[in-house]
C-alpha cells in the first residue's frame, strides 16, 4: 500500500490509465519507496470505466511492483537506461481498484496544466488540437504511431513537443521584450543595467516556460544552460563562448548527472559545438546566410551521433528542417503561448490564436505527409560500431575546416563505414542463427549468404506493445536485413505471430507460411515434406502432415535446418502428442524433448531457451544434479520455447556481458553461450539446468 501524489499528464485509454506517482508514503516494505518514483498502470474490464485520474492529485493505492526491466536486443530500445534516467523506481499496476482511494484533488502546476489541455482541445475540436497541446503545453498524448512516423520520416520530431530549442526560443523573446521596456522607460536603466535587466527577464520566461512543459528533462537542461550562461552576465563576468558552453556542461552535470544517458544530452551539446567552432559572429552576412549554414553544420555534424543512438536518418529531413523550423518556432509555438497567456484575460482571443496555430501546422502537416510517402525517405542503417563513429565524426571535422583545407574529397570516404558497413555474413553452406530476445514468445532470424528466414515474430500485448513493431523489426534492421525472403508462423498463438502484422508491413515482399487451418489468404501452408535449398543450407519442414487439423500448439510448423555436419530444429509448441510421432515416446508438457527419431536418433549437442520473464514460469526447474554435457550428436542446436523457470532476478553479471556476436548470434562450431530472455548464461550452467531435467525425466540421452 503506497500513498503518493500523481505527476505529469495521465494518458488515459479506453480500458487503462497510465501515469507516473511520486510516493510520499508506504506501508511495510514499500517504506523504502518513499520520495521514488513509479510508473503505473490502473486496468479495468468492461463494462467498468477508467476512473478519472486528475494530474497533481494524491492516492493511496494497493500496488504490485517491479524493478524496471526491459529487453536486450541489437538495435531496440533499452527501458531499463530510460528508466534509470528518469529515475523510475518501478514499475507495476493497481492491484486492488475497489480499495484505492483518492486523498487530494489536483493542484499545482501539473494540474494547470491539464486545465489548460483541456481548454486547448475545446477551442480547436478538430484533431490538429493535439499539435497545439503538444508544442504549448509538451503534452504529446494525442500524437499517435503514424504521427510520430512522419516525424520521424521528415526529420522534425525534436520540434514537435516543447525541446530545448523551445526554450531557447523564449529566452530570446524575453530579451526582446526587456530591450522594448528600457526603449520605453530609458531612467530604468539606473536602477538596473540593460544587460542584467534582459538577462534576468530571459530567464524567467525560459524557467515558465520550462514549469509549462511540466519540467521535462530536456528542457530543465536546457533551462540550466541558459542560466548558467545568464548568471556569468548578471555577475559582470566576460566569458568566451567556450567558457560559456564548459559552464554549462558543468552546471548540468552538477544537477543531473545521469543526464548523460540521455541521446539528447550529447546531441544538444555537440550541436552547440559545432556551431560555435563553425559560425564565427560576422558583421554584414544578414539571416539566410548563416541560416543555411547552421543546417548544414547540424546535418553534418550529427549525422554519426544519430546514426549511433537511432540507426536511422531522413534522407528529405535538412530541406523539410529549412521550412518546418522558422513555420513551427516562428509562427505555430509563439501563437499557442499568446493564447495561453489571453486565456485567463480573454477567452475568445485565446480561442482565436489556438485556432490560427491549428491551422497553420495542419498546413504544414498535409506537405509532411506527402513527403513521408516518397520513396526511401526514412532509411534505416545498420547497427553501427564505434570505429565506424570515430571516422564519421573525423570526416564531420575535416569537411567543416575552413576552405582552401586539402583532402576534402577524401574525407567525404571516412563516412563509409558508417553509412555502407560491411556485413558479416555467413559463407556459402553455413548459416547464422539470432534469437531474438522477446519475453514470452519466440523470434529467430536465420541467415545463409545470400537469403533470410524468420521463424515466428513475438508477441504483440493487448495492452502495451507490439513487439513485432518495437523490438523483431528494429531488430532485424540493426543487423543489416534489407530484404526478408520468408516469414515463418510456427502456429497462430499470440506470443508467436501477433508481431507478424508488424512484419510483414515493414517487409512486404516477405514469403509467409503457416500452418493450414490457420493460414490466411496469401499465406502459404506449411506442410510435411516441403524442403528447399539455399546457398548449399536445407530446409525441410517436418510438421504438421497433410489433412493435420488445426490444433494450435500440436499444429506448429516444425522445420530442420541442415548444413555440413550440423542440424538444428525448430519445433514451436508441438506437445507431447505430435511428440509421440517425432520421437521414441512420448515426455511431459513442461519437459524438453530429447530423442528424436526423425532422421538421425540423437540428443541436441546445444539448446537455445526462449523463456518467458522471470516471475512468470511454467514449472519449476529443479536443482542441477550433474554437470554432464549433452552435447553429444550432429544435431548441434535446437530452438525451443518449451522450457521456462521460475527464476530470480538475473546476476548483473549475466546481464552486462550480454553481447550481440556472442550471446544472441551463434554460428556453427561457435559454443560456449545460450541466449535466453535473462541476457546471456555460459554453456556449463545452461547444460546444467538442461541435464537436471532431462535425468528427473528419465530421458537423459545418449549415443
Amino acid at each position: 500500500m503506497v500513498e503518493g501524489r500523481v505527476l505529469g499528464l495521465p494518458v488515459i485509454e479506453t480500458d487503462a490509465s497510465r501515469f507516473e506517482l511520486r510516493v510520499t508514503h508506504g506501508q511495510g516494505a514499500a517504506a523504502a519507496l518513499v520520495g521514488r518514483k513509479l510508473r503505473l498502470g490502473w486496468y479495468v474490464h468492461p463494462p467498468d470505466t477508467v476512473p478519472r485520474i486528475e494530474p497533481g492529485s494524491t492516492w493511496r493505492l494497493r500496488v504490485k511492483l517491479r524493478r524496471p526491466r526491459g529487453l536486450v536486443n541489437p538495435g531496440g530500445f533499452d527501458f531499463e537506461r530510460r528508466a534509470l534516467e528518469q529515475r523510475i523506481a518501478a514499475t507495476g499496476h493497481v492491484l486492488d481498484p475497489d480499495t484505492a482511494l483518492r486523498l487530494t484533488p489536483g493542484q499545482g502546476i501539473d494540474a494547470m496544466r491539464g486545465d489548460l489541455s483541456e481548454r486547448m482541445q475545446a477551442a480547436v475540436p478538430t484533431p490538429s488540437s493535439r499539435f497545439v497541446t503538444a508544442l504549448g503545453l509538451g503534452d504529446t498524448r494525442g500524437l499517435d504511431d503514424h504521427d510520430w512516423r512522419v516525424l520521424r520520416a521528415t526529420g522534425l520530431t525534436h520540434l514537435i513537443a516543447i525541446s530545448g530549442f523551445h526554450v531557447g526560443l523564449v529566452a530570446g523573446f524575453g530579451v526582446l521584450l526587456a530591450r522594448g521596456f528600457y526603449c520605453v522607460f530609458g531612467a530604468s536603466g539606473r536602477y538596473l543595467p540593460m544587460p542584467q535587466g534582459t538577462a534576468a527577464m530571459a530567464l524567467v520566461l525560459a524557467a515558465g516556460y520550462t514549469a509549462l512543459a511540466g519540467f521535462a528533462l530536456p528542457t530543465v537542461r536546457t533551462l540550466l544552460m541558459i542560466a548558467a550562461v545568464l548568471l556569468a552576465r548578471l555577475l559582470r563576468r566576460a566569458q568566451a563562448p567556450s567558457q560559456t558552453l564548459a559552464l554549462a556542461l558543468i552546471a548540468v552535470l552538477l544537477v543531473d548527472p545521469l543526464c548523460v544517458l540521455a541521446p539528447g544530452f550529447w546531441l544538444s551539446f555537440l550541436g552547440v559545438a559545432w556551431l560555435m567552432w563553425c559560425l564565427p559572429a560576422v558583421r554584414g552576412e544578414g539571416w539566410l546566410r548563416p541560416y543555411l549554414k547552421s543546417q548544414g553544420i547540424a546535418v553534418l555534424g550529427l549525422l554519426p551521433p544519430s546514426v549511433w543512438f537511432f540507426s536511422q536518418a531522413s534522407l528529405p529531413g535538412p530541406l523539410v528542417n529549412l521550412i518546418g523550423i522558422p513555420w513551427i518556432s516562428l509562427g505555430v509555438v509563439p501563437l499557442c503561448l499568446l493564447g495561453i497567456a489571453l486565456s485567463p484575460l480573454w477567452e475568445t482571443g485565446a480561442t482565436a490564436c489556438w485556432q490560427a496555430a491549428a491551422w497553420l501546422m495542419e498546413l504544414l502537416w498535409s506537405g509532411m505527409e506527402q513527403v513521408t510517402a516518397w520513396p526511401s525517405a526514412l532509411v534505416w542503417l545498420p547497427e553501427p560500431g564505434l570505429p565506424a563513429i570515430v571516422l564519421a565524426l573525423l570526416g564531420a571535422f575535416w569537411l567543416l575546416l575552413p576552405r582552401g583545407v586539402p583532402g576534402k574529397a577524401l574525407a567525404a570516404m571516412l563516412f563509409l563505414p558508417l553509412l555502407w558497413p560491411r556485413l558479416d555474413r555467413p559463407a556459402h553452406g553455413e548459416v547464422d542463427l539470432w534469437l531474438l530476445d522477446v519475453g514470452q514468445g519466440l523470434s529467430l532470424l536465420v541467415r545463409t549468404r545470400e537469403h533470410t528466414l524468420l521463424y515466428d515474430a513475438g508477441p504483440a500485448m493487448a495492452r502495451g506493445l507490439d513487439l513485432g513493431e518495437t523490438v523483431v523489426v528494429p531488430a532485424l534492421r540493426a543487423v543489416g536485413v534489407g530484404r526478408l525472403d520468408r516469414l515463418m508462423l510456427s502456429h497462430g498463438d499470440n506470443d508467436h505471430a501477433g508481431g507478424a502484422g508488424a512484419v510483414r508491413a515493414a517487409f512486404p515482399q516477405a514469403h509467409v507460411s503457416a500452418p493450414p487451418g490457420w493460414a490466411t489468404p496469401g499465406m502459404t501452408e506449411c506442410e510435411d515434406g516441403q524442403s528447399w535449398e539455399w546457398d548449399g543450407v536445407s530446409f525441410t519442414v517436418l510438421h504438421p502432415p497433410r489433412y493435420f487439423p488445426y490444433q494450435r500448439n500440436e499444429s506448429s510448423c516444425v522445420l530442420r535446418i541442415g548444413t555440413t555436419g550440423a542440424s538444428a530444429l525448430l519445433p514451436g509448441d508441438i506437445g507431447r502428442h505430435v511428440e509421440a510421432r517425432l520421437i521414441r515416446r512420448p515426455r511431459n508438457r513442461s519437459r524438453p524433448m530429447c530423442c528424436w527419431s526423425r532422421t538421425t536418433a540423437a540428443t541436441p549437442r546445444r539448446a537455445w531457451i526462449s523463456s518467458p520473464p522471470c516471475g512468470h514460469g511454467w514449472g519449476s526447474l529443479p536443482p542441477a544434479t550433474t554437470t554432464a554435457s549433452v552435447c553429444r550428436n550432429p544435431w548441434s542446436w535446437v530452438a525451443m520455447n518449451v522450457i521456462a523457470s521460475n527464476c530470480t532476478t538475473p546476476p548483473a553479471a549475466a546481464r552486462s556481458t550480454f553481447a550481440w556476436g556472442r550471446a544472441g548470434w551463434a554460428r556453427w562450431g561457435a559454443c560456449g553461450w545460450i541466449a535466453g530472455d535473462t541476457g546471456a548464461m555460459p554453456a556449463r550452467t545452461a547444460q546444467a539446468m538442461l541435464s537436471a531435467v532431462l535425468n528427473q525425466t528419465g530421458e537423459a540421452c545418449s549415443n
